[in-house]
């Protein structure tokens, strides 16, 4: 189960980095961007879609390589407290719904539970 997990995780990060990179292309609409309330890409360029330069995605990418190889307890901790924290940006300061960040956020509580 947790390979399964890791791997939808690893499309949806995929497509994440996939999306941030043609959105700088003009005219490039995501099929997850439904309105202005509703919009991945808006949360991929946003100042929170990166850590120091990197895109959260490229994280995500790295880190369920890693955890499908070496599952641990600390590692899906840290995940869950990542997508909670990214949840609480992108609901409540943005106003956005992430299709994908949603998707990603909903994996890493799997993984985590898969612990308890």
């Amino acid at each position: 189960m947790i390979q399964i997990l890791c791997s939808i995780g690893f499309l949806l990060s995929s497509y994440a980095l996939y999306v941030e990179i043609r959105s700088k292309i003009k005219n490039y609409k995501p099929l997850c961007d439904i309105n202005n309330r509703v919009s991945c890409s808006r949360a991929f360029n946003s100042p929170y879609g990166h850590l120091l330069g990197i895109p959260n995605s490229v994280f995500g990418l790295v880190f369920y390589a890693v955890f499908f190889f070496f599952p641990s307890f600390f590692l899906a901790l840290a995940a869950l407290i990542a997508s909670l924290f990214l949840a609480y940006l992108s609901y409540a300061k943005q106003k956005n719904f992430c299709l994908v960040c949603s998707g990603v956020y909903l994996v890493n509580i799997v993984l985590f539970l898969q612990f308890i």
